[in-house]
């Protein structure tokens, strides 16, 4: 499939509000999905021994040895896919958020590299966090709690 008719295809879900476009020609097909408590955003690739440095372990909330959940009482951010979750624009950066830190609607809480493409999580609503369950570096699968947002 010609390159301009995948870019065209992208055009058409930003301008509508459509949230899956999927087209067949012949044997070739393109599914595009927009996600809708993720941006997806292009960033180049960090090299994977400069992007694997492990949290501080007391930024993340262990769950309950005793069968039950372990969360604390708030709202759970889980990941909306599979793939490698990141706390951090880059190494260097400082974590998009901590515990106890007061976020809003639309304020970016974390990133996951999915097929090379980096996805920005954001919180669905306004509190503050109370835990972070996972540290950065690590995989993370479908529906896995990321966050408690009280």
């Amino acid at each position: 499939m010609d390159i301009r008719k995948v870019k065209k295809l992208i055009e058409l879900l930003e301008d509508s509000n459509l949230s899956e476009i999927e087209i067949h020609e012949g044997e070739e097909s393109v599914r595009l999905s927009r996600q809708t408590a993720a941006t997806q955003v292009a960033m180049p690739a960090a090299p994977q021994a400069a992007v694997a440095m492990p949290a501080p372990v007391s930024a993340a909330v262990p769950a309950a040895e005793d069968g039950g959940t372990g969360l604390p009482d708030g709202q759970v951010v889980r990941s909306p896919m599979v793939g490698t979750y990141y706390s951090a624009p880059s190494p260097e950066a400082e974590a998009f958020v901590s515990i106890g830190q007061v976020v809003k609607p639309g304020d970016t809480l974390c990133m996951i590299e999915a097929m090379k493409m980096f996805n920005q999580i954001e919180a669905d609503i306004a509190g503050k966090v109370v835990a972070i369950l996972v540290q950065s570096g690590e995989p993370v699968e479908y529906d896995q709690p990321l966050f408690v947002i009280a």
